[in-house]
């Protein structure tokens, strides 16, 4: 059944993200939680698996996080007992450094291609296995110029539904449910296909 987004998206306008996890789960579709590991990812995955403990959730490991960042993600799967996919590059990246000379720089042609091969190509793979129909993510309207053309339900390229439960939460909002909750951050997280925060790296775009 279609999913009617200017009266969903008005409904759930005010609600709150514990409120919004719920709506998506009550649709009864083939659901998954994405995760990068970053600083405040831990605050949408507990309120995930709070509501529904064995959601899978989906990793696509670039393979150039930080040490603190690969450390942070087994402690918080082990915390929350997480239902992990993961899913990484076919080439590896020792292979990728030594054609590409490492990272590429943002301005360089490169650089679309890496960020293909680390991160488009990856979650393509995993939304052809893992067939959801709706995708819980972490995006904000105040990240960036784009996020801020998007709403708290979107059909995605793929025709899944992308149910954004902490769009209207700022920076403090997340920090104080992490504090409230216990919950772990992470600050030495680095996207090498974003590089600046406020860039995108297209994932919102193709997948």
């Amino acid at each position: 059944m279609t999913i009617d987004l200017e009266k969903v998206n008005a409904e759930l306008k005010d609600k709150s993200p514990v409120e919004i996890v719920q709506w998506a789960i009550e649709q009864n579709r083939k659901l998954i939680v994405t995760t990068k590991f970053g600083p405040h990812s831990a605050a949408l995955l507990h309120l995930v698996t709070q509501q529904k403990s064995d959601t899978p959730v989906l990793w696509a490991d670039h393979g150039y996080n930080t040490k603190p960042t690969y450390l942070f993600a087994e402690k918080l799967i082990k915390q929350l007992s997480l239902n992990m996919k993961i899913y990484t590059p076919e080439m590896t990246s020792a292979r990728r450094d030594s054609i590409m000379g490492g990272v590429p720089d943002v301005g360089d042609e490169l650089h679309e291609e890496f960020t293909r091969q680390v991160k488009l190509e990856p979650f393509s793979r995993a939304f052809d296995d893992l067939q959801p129909e709706v995708w819980l993510t972490g995006i904000r309207k105040d990240q960036t110029e784009f996020r801020q053309s998007l709403d708290i339900v979107t059909l995605s390229k793929r025709g899944v539904y992308k149910v954004a439960p902490l769009f209207n939460w700022t920076e403090i909002d997340l920090e104080g449910y992490l504090y409230e909750n216990d919950l772990p951050t992470e600050v030495d997280y680095f996207d090498p296909t974003k590089v600046l925060s406020h860039r995108e790296c297209g994932l919102h775009y193709a997948i």
